[in-house]
């Protein structure tokens, strides 16, 4: 196999107030995509159209998000996370400018879809903890990183609708400006300076994506996995808005919206889960993070009607399954710990494409199968993904895995052979 990269040697080595620092910007940036889901009927009647228009508006964010893992990602292989990072902030910084001034709802969706591209920097520190961290402490570093991204989304709901009833949306817009400038001066001088040494070009990476699939085994059962766990977590929690809505509960939006609470248990989740990967190593981690998850969705299915209940369960369904993505998502950057930024965006790219699927369908099996079928699928994913976990081969990053026959190629690439 042709050289793809010239390994780098660096020796930078994240310190703690920079990883914490990582934290706080995947979080920011992460918000962006959040900040006017609870305005929506506010931008509507500001633009004068309908809820349904607006709705669209919003949908170009994850799909903006989606570009940004496959265009924006690699980048940081290539050139100095703290240039990558900055420029995207102030990128973001722009947008929310642009997003406060828009005129029109087509207008306001290409900014958020702009937002959305910009909001990968999340998965970008992500690499960046891989490419960076202490071998050590890499998985910990992770689930710092991670903390963040899922503080990130229940602080960008909470903060957008605190925001717009007090000043307006457009006027919460401008105000987000003021800490993506800080935020993205600050990385430019706290983030790595040191440059990735890309033998192959840009294009030929990004297009080289599907390949990796093909070659690296460690790569396809992580990415399958996490895309099963994805897809049940997104679809619980799209079903949950549905059922509660409609009766015998019919509960108001803000009283649904307070479920969301329940997902500061996978912040925590995170934290601890990556401190817990570095001693034990990633399947122990996996294993028990969706055994977690899968008893909780089961008790989910009869437990609807008891709010404390439902959100215990929630509680630990989001724990598990965080835990569970800390885990896998380490073991991805370990495949190639010198350059894991296309690992993480091909990997990042199937998981969030399983995470939509299981939006779309969680939405729309409330009508076909009410609350039960609709958490059986969810805890069939979650099981399926147990049993890849168990069934996976391929060995990772410290051993954490069985040898696999795609070994030589996973250390090809690590090599650059």
């Amino acid at each position: 196999m042709e050289s793809e990269r010239i390994p780098e040697i660096s020796t930078t080595v994240l310190r703690t107030p920079v990883v914490w620092f990582m934290a706080l910007a995947a979080a920011l940036a992460t918000a962006s995509v959040y900040l006017l889901q609870p305005a929506v009927a506010e931008v509507a009647g500001s633009l004068e159209t309908s809820v349904t228009a607006i709705g669209t508006a919003l949908a170009c964010g994850p799909i903006g998000y989606l570009a940004g893992l496959v265009l924006l990602v690699p980048l940081v292989d290539r050139v100095a996370p703290r240039t990558v990072v900055a420029a995207q902030f102030a990128a973001l910084a722009l947008a929310s400018v642009a997003g406060a001034v828009a005129p029109s709802p087509w207008a306001l969706g290409i900014v958020i879809g702009v937002v959305g591209t910009g909001s990968a920097v999340g998965a970008q520190l992500s690499s960046v903890a891989g490419r960076f961290a202490a071998p050590r402490r890499q998985a910990t570093v992770l689930g710092i990183v991670t903390a963040g991204i899922s503080a990130g989304i229940l602080a960008g709901r909470i903060v957008g609708g605190w925001l717009t009833e007090m000043i307006g949306w457009r006027a919460m817009l401008l105000v987000f400006v003021v800490p993506c400038v800080v935020v993205g001066a600050v990385s430019y001088v706290v983030l790595p300076a040191a440059r990735g040494r890309a033998g192959a070009g840009y294009l030929d990476t990004v297009r080289g994506m599907p390949e990796l699939f093909a070659r690296v085994a460690a790569l396809r059962w992580a990415a399958t996995r996490g895309a099963l766990w994805f897809f049940a977590f997104c679809a619980v929690w799209a079903g949950l808005a549905v059922a509660l809505s409609q009766p015998p509960y019919s509960y108001s939006p803000e009283r649904i919206g307070l479920y969301a609470c329940a997902g500061l248990a996978g912040v925590f989740a995170t934290r601890i889960a990556g401190s817990w990967t570095d001693r034990v190593g990633h399947r122990k981690v996996i294993l028990v993070g969706l055994a977690l998850a899968l008893s909780s969705v089961v008790v989910l299915s009869v437990a609807l009607a008891n709010t404390v209940v439902t959100l215990i369960c929630l509680g630990l369904f989001d724990a598990g399954l965080f835990a569970a993505q800390v885990a896998n998502q380490s073991a991805v950057l370990a495949i190639d710990s010198a350059a894991p930024a296309r690992f993480n965006s091909a990997y990042m790219s199937v998981y969030f494409v399983g995470g939509s699927l299981g939006t779309a369908f969680g939405a729309a099996a409330i009508g076909w199968f009410g609350w039960p079928g609709l958490v059986a699928a969810a805890a069939a994913a979650t099981a399926a993904a147990g049993v890849i976990a168990l069934a996976d081969r391929s060995r990772i990053g410290s051993g954490s895995f069985g040898v696999g026959e795609d070994d030589r190629d996973r250390a090809e690439v690590s090599r650059g052979r």
